[in-house]
């Protein structure tokens, strides 16, 4: 996408609201000036309501539904309802759980609150506990991104009920400094606690428009003006993808962020992508 924007010279802009909030813009610019001190850390936490899914059997393909199409270039599979509307966000094969769903909204935030891309160090863990459905991703995900060169790190949460609110923020960032914390409310609020007696320091609640902002973009022809440009898809999906893989393979694994690649391990790197179903093929060279 990020090629196919700069060949075509399109303006791209990515679906994470939040970069738009005048409020957390604002949490940002705190971040930078030092509010809360040298920022040492970013936690992502998406603690959403997902229900028991069941597990359906296998079913004639329902009418008005092009099943080919909605396959698109994942494998085929005989239809099941396991899969579709809400449920393929649980399924390897479609989808990449919470953490990919919900949660590209907060590992793009991690990255920006932290001014970093991607990491060299990732550990994952979880699994299922409380339902015994079709649910092929993980309920409970903690995965973790190391950036020992800058000296930061970035924890994130996944789980499928509201056991608890940290802060309030059941789904939303708490950013950590040697001075201070600072959570982000879902995607228009934050608050920040200062020193040892945690004060209240600045707050704010205030949404944005992230529409006009790329109609603006579009009319002007000028990416500069995007607050969310193709390149955060990219960052904030490969997080969330690093995180699964970590968890599928089951170890700590140590990546590249420049080749994007795992340093000596093929059983992870061939996570990074798989042969596309034809038609649905995306040109390796756009």
């Amino acid at each position: 996408m990020i090629e196919a924007a700069a060949k075509y010279d399109r303006i791209v802009q990515h679906g994470v609201q939040l970069r738009s909030s005048v409020a957390v813009q604002e949490a940002i610019k705190h971040l930078r000036d030092g509010l809360i001190g040298d920022v040492y850390m970013a936690r992502g936490l998406v603690f959403r309501k997902r229900d028991d899914i069941g597990n359906k059997p296998v079913e004639a393909v329902p009418e008005g539904l092009d099943y080919d199409l909605w396959t698109g270039p994942a494998e085929k599979r005989p239809f099941s309802k396991n899969y579709v509307h809400y449920n393929w966000h649980w399924n390897w094969n479609y989808g990449n759980g919470d953490v990919g769903n919900q949660g590209i909204h907060e590992t793009d935030l991690c990255m920006w609150g932290l001014n970093v891309g991607l990491p060299e160090r990732i550990t994952a863990g979880g699994g299922k506990f409380l339902f015994n459905d079709a649910k092929e991703t993980p309920e409970v995900l903690a995965s973790t991104y190391h950036y020992p060169k800058e000296k930061k790190f970035i924890e994130f949460e996944v789980r499928p009920w509201i056991t608890n609110m940290e802060n309030g923020a059941g789904v939303g960032n708490i950013f950590y400094g040697n001075k201070g914390y600072l959570v982000v409310y879902n995607y228009e609020r934050y608050e920040s606690f200062l020193g040892e007696k945690r004060e209240p320091g600045p707050s704010g609640n205030a949404g944005g428009d992230h529409f006009l902002n790329f109609i603006t973009a579009v009319r002007a022809h000028d990416k500069k003006l995007l607050n969310a440009p193709v390149e955060t898809a990219h960052l904030s999906s490969a997080l969330a993808h690093l995180g699964n893989i970590a968890y599928r393979t089951g170890r700590t694994l140590n990546f590249d962020p420049v080749a994007e690649k795992f340093i000596g391990d093929d059983e992870a790197n061939a996570y990074l992508t798989r042969p596309p179903r034809a038609p649905y093929i995306v040109p390796d060279k756009v």
